[in-house]
């Protein structure tokens, strides 16, 4: 269930590139143990709010407060912050010429400076976690997406982050592989991970989310509860747009 403490405090973000003001005046926070889903057009500011969170991508106005800390003040150890926030792409950014186990060891051993020893240890009980226990020794060719795709969750939760931010994590993947990813963000969602999800997948913001975000034009347009916004949406662009995304079965309550 999700905590009544502010994990992550959004005030007034702005975000342009060049003339395009990509993401306006937005407000958004999300308590510990909250997993929230983020749905929207392409080209409507999802993966840039998400990118924004971590400063991936450095806005031009407004705050960003992660775990009481704001990542915008110029006096921010940004490398330091961002130790607590684990972050899944779209790609899988995998070392290819690395072991599953490698890549998941490398940031452990050269940013936290842990032993071998302790972050192989570390690093097996992620990849366990994420269902790969007998593909340690595996390289990324040797993988699917989807196995490659829960080799970099494993490699994200083995720095031991207090946030998981998600970047459609299933849009490069094949249909078929999509289950097993999205199965294992249910499991983590279970365990009291706080998340944010960007994603397309409506039936999962649906089951697993506490919230939903519909974003439009750089804009939070509407959010509530999955089976209010998903369902009911008050604004019509919401609508508009999940009768263009759902099927007919999954309109129904």
């Amino acid at each position: 269930m999700a905590g009544s403490d502010p994990l992550v405090d959004i005030r007034g973000l702005n975000k342009h590139f060049g003339s395009n003001h990509v993401l306006r005046d937005i407000d958004f926070s999300v308590s510990a143990g909250e997993v929230v889903c983020v749905i929207g057009p392409s080209g409507s500011g999802k993966s840039t709010l998400l990118r924004c969170i971590n400063l991936l991508e450095e806005p031009q106005g407004g705050t960003v407060v992660v775990n009481g800390e704001d990542l915008t003040d110029p006096d921010c150890d940004i490398d330091a912050a961002r130790r607590h926030i684990g972050m899944v792409f779209q790609q899988f950014n995998l070392f290819p010429h690395h072991s599953a186990l490698d890549n998941c060891v490398l940031a452990l051993m050269t940013v936290l400076k842990k032993k071998r020893p302790e972050a192989e240890r570390i690093a097996k009980a992620n990849l366990e976690r994420v269902g790969l226990a007998e593909k340690m020794d595996a390289y990324p060719g040797r993988l699917s997406g989807g196995q490659q795709q829960r080799v970099a969750i494993a490699r994200a939760l083995s720095m031991g982050p207090d946030l998981m931010l998600f970047d459609e994590p299933t849009s490069a993947l094949d249909p078929e592989l999509v289950g097993e990813v999205l199965a294992v963000m249910r499991r983590l969602a279970d365990e009291g991970m706080t998340m944010i999800v960007v994603t397309h997948e409506i039936a999962f913001a649906r089951e697993v989310a506490d919230r939903v975000v519909f974003m439009d034009g750089g804009g939070i347009v509407e959010q509530g509860k999955p089976a209010q916004l998903l369902s009911d949406p008050r604004e019509p662009r919401t609508r508009d747009f999940l009768k263009r995304v759902l099927k007919p079965a999954e309109t129904d309550d």
